[in-house]
């Protein structure tokens, strides 16, 4: 804990208030103390402290009338509220007017100290990042594809050079890694770009609609159709049309799209009149297509048809350096879609970011960012704010998930408060845990567990954790 930093303990209470100063003082810390909340304004005011805690039980107004005037003052105000009878109501009523914490009197004995010196380092860190360097603003990026990786690097020179051509194009890539962003891209930059981009998700719509749904149909074709209908490939002409998760379209489908793709031609359903059409495809599928044709499940001539360019997108966890533009863009536009204050990232936020596997990609880290910014109680983005665990771990066994989210949630608590103690065998999972996340790679590893790299080996050492145990 560093030396200098001043915290304002308000409480009616002298006995509470000498109790506190004997806490604190043991951390080095510059404590002041005041029984009445007007005398507490008027030192905030003229010491400017780096945390207050306060009783909601004051004279002559309340904590949170405090609060809120603490907040008037210092908008970034960090302040901590404490009561005997913590009820439901106080409790959201404090969080509301900005309180970073409601605490409960009985359970101070047990965790003053820890509490405070661990808002004291987010306060820190809240102070860090609004002195850092400009983040990203949603204009510097307009087609919403953000990276700076070697990775997509690649995919942006792949998109530059096919732009311009009418061949068909097949965007693959795990779910989340942004294959329609790509696809927009693609046409935004081509000869049809003022022709407009049709997409349909092909697993989304029930087989027996999707026919009408691509080609359309004549009055009367089936029960419900009360008049004609322009389908998706007749309102694409001369324009893009986007068919997203193709490797889910049923295979008597699959046969009709091949004609169009060879001769321009469909008929609608129930009809006759064959109508001509000038479409430019797009496809993206999550799915190994090459695995779906072997296997009869995706028709082989149609495969070649739409394979004449692929753009392989990687997932996010292999482009980790692009982490932080993403996750500040994202701030960024949610905060001005949602009406938010401006928020920013504290460079713990993005440590915890930048650990996480991402099994969602980057449509996972957008909602993980929308979540922490709806709750967020200041400005800024604080490692307490990122929600990570069960969004991320849906398509792991259950056992997998628990376990690996109980060692990512306690290795986080270890990381934010320095005197976390950890028990041997918790620090050999840590430790093994750290290892698989980053591929054995001892750098990543010591800065994910917050230890240096020769305290790192000793642990390797210590425990016997080898190669083989981390691949296992």
């Amino acid at each position: 804990m560093p030396k200098g930093q001043t915290v304002l303990v308000v409480d009616p209470d002298a006995d509470f208030l000498k109790w506190a100063v004997r806490q604190l003082t043991a951390s080095e810390l510059h404590v002041i103390t005041a029984t009445r909340a007007d005398e507490a304004l008027k030192i905030f005011t003229s010491e400017a402290p780096d945390l207050v805690i306060a009783d909601t039980h004051l004279e002559p107004y309340t904590g949170q009338e405090l609060l809120t005037r603490l907040r008037e003052r210092d908008g970034n105000a960090f302040v901590l509220l404490v009561s005997q009878y913590g009820t439901t109501q106080a409790v959201i009523e404090a969080m509301k007017l900005g309180a970073f914490d409601f605490l409960r009197k009985e359970s101070l004995p047990f965790n003053f100290r820890a509490v405070v010196e661990t808002t004291l380092k987010e306060q820190r860190a809240t102070k860090a990042a609004r002195a850092s360097r400009p983040q990203l603003t949603v204009e510097q990026h307009q087609d919403s594809i953000v990276g700076q990786s070697e990775a997509m690097q690649q995919v942006f020179k792949l998109v530059g050079r096919i732009a311009h051509t009418d061949a068909p194009v097949m965007i693959t890539g795990e779910s989340g890694t942004g294959k329609e962003l790509v696809a927009r891209a693609i046409h935004h930059y081509s000869g049809r770009s003022a022709k407009g981009f049709v997409a349909i998700n092909c697993a989304a719509i029930p087989e027996q609609l999707l026919e009408s749904e691509l080609f359309g149909h004549e009055k009367g074709a089936f029960t419900g159709a009360t008049g004609q209908r322009i389908g998706r490939f007749e309102q694409s002409n001369s324009a893009t049309l986007f068919l997203d998760e193709i490797g889910d379209m049923p295979l008597t489908l699959q046969g009709k799209i091949l004609r169009v793709l060879q001769d321009g031609e469909l008929s609608r359903v129930g009809g006759n009149d064959i109508v001509k059409t000038n479409v430019r495809i797009i496809t993206a599928t999550n799915k190994n297509l090459e695995t779906e044709v072997s296997t009869k499940r995706f028709r082989e001539d149609l495969f070649y048809r739409l394979n004449v360019v692929r753009v392989q997108l990687p997932p996010l966890r292999q482009r980790i350096e692009d982490i932080r533009l993403l996750a500040e863009y994202f701030v960024q536009r949610v905060s001005e879609e949602k009406h938010l204050p401006r928020l920013k990232l504290s460079e713990e936020a993005v440590r915890v970011l930048e650990g996480h596997s991402w099994p969602g990609n980057v449509r996972e880290l957008e909602n993980t960012i929308q979540r922490a910014c709806v709750l967020a109680t200041g400005d800024i983005l604080l490692p307490k704010d990122i929600p990570l665990g069960i969004a991320s771990t849906e398509n792991a066994p259950a056992g997998i998930i628990q376990k690996e989210e109980a060692i990512e949630a306690l290795l986080r608590h270890a990381q934010s408060d320095p005197n976390v103690e950890l028990l041997p065998w918790l620090e050999r999972e840590f430790t093994v845990h750290a290892m698989r996340q980053t591929n054995g790679n001892q750098v990543q590893s010591a800065k994910l567990l917050g230890i240096t790299r020769a305290t790192l080996r000793k642990r390797l050492e210590r425990f016997g954790i080898t190669r083989e145990l981390i691949v296992q």
